[in-house]
């Protein structure tokens, strides 16, 4: 399978968090004497029984058509990479002894909840509601997800990174979240790296810096004619989790 293109300035990888606590790294990364072997998470296998109707809603979503491989009647694979994402998923026959639908909890990280489900909407993909977690309250009578079973009606009213979800599932049952991120946790990005996976990450992203420029203008009592470096300067630290300037 080969890796798809991205629109970025550097390489970068796309995670879920999975909470704000602070963790101890102890990936051997600290110690400069240590060779590090890079090791790219690139394919999800995704189990499905009717391989044509599995391409066709994963088509549908507007993602790229890698591959479609066959020999014969006995084996065949299909590889699809979402917009923008370093990672791909393959399904097929013959290619996992996974249950069919036993997929779940896939995320997808978009920059724009609202505007990412009305897209999938837009392609006839039935999305749920955005939705947001409880605030500490982990069980409920709704679908799993990574907050827990509670699921609270809207985004999340202070618009904080990875608190806004919105959920659909392929025809087979395989189910997948698209969650927010617009600002990564400190010590997830390479803070000597400043990455966009796509035109609309980066668009979304000059946008907020936008926003936070004109408050900025309006705290100093003039025109900024060095907003280019400020633009830099925020846009960098949002993303890894910095100190964002005033």
């Amino acid at each position: 399978m080969t890796r798809p293109a991205q629109i970025a300035f550097t390489d970068t990888t796309q995670e879920a968090a999975m909470s704000t606590t602070k963790v101890r790294r102890d990936d051997g990364t600290s110690d400069a004497s240590v060779a590090r072997v890079d090791m790219k998470f690139e394919i999800v296998v995704v189990p499905v029984p009717d391989v044509d109707r599995a391409k066709e809603f994963y088509r549908r979503l507007g993602w790229r058509l890698d591959a479609d491989f066959a020999s014969g009647d006995d084996w065949r694979v299909i590889q699809f990479t979402p917009p923008g994402s370093g990672c791909s998923v393959i399904f097929g026959k013959h290619v996992t002894a996974a249950a069919p639908g036993s997929a779940r909890g896939l995320y997808l990280i978009v920059s724009d909840i609202e505007a990412a489900r009305a897209e999938l909407v837009g392609r006839g993909v039935k999305v749920s509601e955005v939705f947001h977690d409880a605030g500490g309250v982990y069980v409920g009578p709704d679908e799993p997800y990574l907050f827990g079973r509670l699921r609270v009606s809207g985004p999340d009213p202070e618009h904080r990174s990875y608190r806004s979800f919105a959920s659909f599932s392929d025809p087979d049952g395989n189910g997948w979240l698209l969650q927010e991120i617009t600002t990564r946790l400190p010590g997830r990005i390479d803070a000597a790296e400043t990455a966009f996976a796509s035109t609309v990450d980066l668009a979304s992203a000059l946008r907020r810096a936008a926003a936070a420029h004109g408050e900025h203008e309006k705290g100093i009592g003039q025109a900024d004619a060095n907003w280019p470096d400020w633009y830099a300067a925020y846009m960098v630290a949002e993303q890894a989790g910095g100190e964002l300037p005033l």
